[in-house]
């Protein structure tokens, strides 16, 4: 949906981040549009993976035969590829930081927290909580954030129930760290795909009783998030949108 989107205003140049490679989570770039016309200008982040791979390796191999009819290369647009450090910041423009930090889950993971103007959005996923304490690069991320995006994919009674060890965590492990981090805004996503509608529902209104400023992500769901009013706006004074998905990811 966010290469269709983005078809309306071409060229375009964009960055894009990548948590890992896990197939749920890059099966959708072979299908991104917007790679596949000239013109365009895609930079392109991610970290090296525990087996020394590189993102750009990694999206090449899943569009090779047997898994895909034509492979990267006839991506027509200038994709700039970077390999992330641990611990990196990146600067994009003036105003623009994006911090990363690792997670806890299998075959790695990173989360990220973007700058700007005053305004903070942690995206964290995939990661599983530890038993006995907060993560500490979870808490990082999430510090003082407008928005908290965070993988709530069990519920705390699932988790317990046979899910250590899976790489994902709970919506009540999300409200304790979103209140250690005193944000303003949590957001729950990464919903088990054999959550219900009706399941989902109810998550919501516990979390709502838990963490006013709790939300579930749904498909389509945009957030405004406008920089402090301190602030001397220049050019626009629009909220920039953070835009979410509901489904798994």
């Amino acid at each position: 949906m966010l290469g269709q989107s983005l078809l309306a205003e071409q060229p375009v140049e964009g960055h894009l981040f990548f948590t890992h490679s896990h197939w749920d989570h890059i099966q959708g770039f072979p299908f991104f549009a917007p790679a596949f016309i000239k013109g365009n200008r895609f930079h392109i982040y991610g970290a090296i993976a525990p087996n020394c791979s590189t993102m750009e390796q990694r999206l090449h191999g899943q569009m090779l035969h047997p898994n895909f009819p034509v492979p990267l290369q006839i991506m027509a647009a200038d994709l700039r590829f970077y390999d992330l450090e641990v611990g990196q910041t990146i600067q994009i423009g003036d105003e623009i930081q994006v911090e990363n930090r690792l997670l806890n889950h299998p075959g790695q993971a990173v989360g990220y927290r973007v700058s700007w103007r005053g305004c903070h959005a942690a995206y964290v996923t995939d990661t599983e909580h530890h038993p006995d304490r907060l993560d500490e690069n979870v808490l990082y991320l999430a510090q003082d954030a407008d928005v908290f995006i965070y993988d709530a994919t069990y519920t705390d009674e699932e988790y317990a129930a046979g899910k250590e060890g899976w790489g994902h965590s709970t919506w009540q492990e999300a409200v304790k760290l979103a209140e250690a981090a005193r944000v303003k805004q949590l957001v729950i996503f990464h919903h088990d795909p054999l959550h219900s509608d009706d399941f989902l529902d109810q998550v919501a209104d516990k979390l709502v009783q838990a963490f006013p400023g709790g939300i579930m992500a749904r498909e389509g769901l945009s957030i405004p998030i406008a920089p402090p009013t301190t602030i001397k706006m220049e050019k626009s004074s629009d909220p920039i949108p953070a835009t979410l998905s509901g489904s798994r990811n």
